[in-house]
């Protein structure tokens, strides 16, 4: 039996994003009927698909409101779909705004729709301790038919700031080992100055202050003088600025490279040797598995969901938190040996395959519609 299921996502770059999509795209492929729901199309749909549907939320400017009420206009499209599409899940991506939406839009509608919630770090760890948003949070969990986090850290957060009792399954986040780059390696390389000899490191963020972007600059500094590299810096955001001044004050211009956000990032990470994500609030890390899925060992925090992906001297490194002496001698370490590279390389790319692998954790998420369909 077809399946009709409303996801619920914003449709910009960031893990939840691209997790929501793929997730539709998969499911798309296993025969339902997906149906996204938001503000413009996933950047992610990059093609046509017969059975998925893109529904536009369109958030009117009137003056009596301050400010656009997009969850008002997000709850009413829901509605909308609902009814006329007959979803039979509505699976919204984080707690609020988005799953608030979904439960007030089941309010409205004329079918016994079932509401799954996916915890993806934001809403729990930004938003979850400002008091005036926990009553609305806790009211968003306990009152969906599922919920779900993407790592067991977020799960146990959730748990201690909540004080909740609903049920949390933990459903890892995942990546599309199969999707391939679009230019060569070499070209690209010469495109961006690299010489053949440097050590290429990667970044990949949105510049905010919890991904301490700073400190991913400060602990290349002490690399280069050691290794013969470079530093590709991925994205944009609040601290761009900051950074920028940073690398100049190092007097580092000639080797970080500031390449903004893009799109497909497969090809920078096929380029590189390693990838360093340094963040003092990380739910999961998505890009640890962009990384990885192409044999980039990485050096983490030991914070949030990090060490659920980085295994410790197996497919990179964990250092504690803001202990960039740890971060410098570890980089150093596996850029200067090679056999040391190509073993955790190796185990990185076995590490998606066979722990965060698509068909696995996409039937994971199917298990949980169907049990929630059950429920009376």
């Amino acid at each position: 039996m077809s399946r009709r299921i409303g996801i619920v996502c914003y449709p910009t770059i960031g893990g939840s994003g691209v997790v929501a999509t793929e997730l539709g795209i998969f499911l798309a492929e296993q025969g339902y009927d997906v149906h996204f729901i938001s503000t413009t199309m996933p950047f992610r749909l990059k093609r046509l698909y017969p059975n998925i549907y893109f529904h536009e939320v369109e958030v009117a400017n009137y003056p009596v409101f301050k400010h656009p009420p997009y969850d008002l206009s997000l709850a009413n499209k829901i509605a909308e779909v609902v009814d006329r599409e007959e979803l039979d899940i509505i699976h919204a991506h984080y707690a609020v705004p988005h799953a608030i939406c979904a439960l007030f839009a089941k309010q409205m509608t004329n079918r016994d729709v079932k509401v799954v919630t996916t915890l993806h770090g934001t809403d729990i760890t930004v938003l979850g301790i400002d008091d005036s948003l926990q009553k609305m949070i806790r009211f968003a969990i306990e009152e969906s038919h599922a919920v779900t986090a993407v790592s067991h850290s977020l799960k146990q957060q959730t748990e201690d700031v909540f004080q909740t009792q609903a049920h949390i399954d933990v459903i890892h986040n995942f990546i599309d080992v199969h999707e391939r780059s679009f230019e060569s390696d070499e070209q690209l390389k010469r495109d961006l100055g690299l010489e053949p000899e440097e050590k290429v490191l990667i970044h990949i963020s949105n510049f905010r202050k919890v991904k301490r972007v700073d400190q991913v600059v400060e602990s290349f500094y002490h690399i280069s003088q050691h290794v013969k590299s470079k530093l590709l810096l991925v994205g944009d955001g609040p601290e761009y600025s900051k950074v920028r001044q940073q690398v100049l004050d190092y007097g580092l211009d000639q080797n970080v490279i500031f390449l903004g956000r893009q799109d497909n990032i497969q090809d920078l990470i096929k380029i590189s040797d390693l990838k360093l994500l340094l963040s003092e609030k990380e739910s999961f890390g998505l890009v640890l598995l962009e990384a990885m899925s192409q044999g980039v060992p990485c050096i983490g925090t030991n914070i949030g969901g990090i060490p659920e992906v980085i295994q410790d001297g197996v497919n990179g490194y964990i250092c504690p938190l803001g202990d960039l002496a740890c971060v410098s001698s570890k980089a150093i370490q596996l850029l200067q040996d090679e056999q040391l590279w190509q073993q955790q390389s190796e185990q990185a790319k076995n590490t998606v395959l066979h722990d965060f692998q698509t068909k696995h954790i996409v039937k994971q998420y199917e298990d949980l519609y169907e049990h929630v369909l059950k429920k009376d």
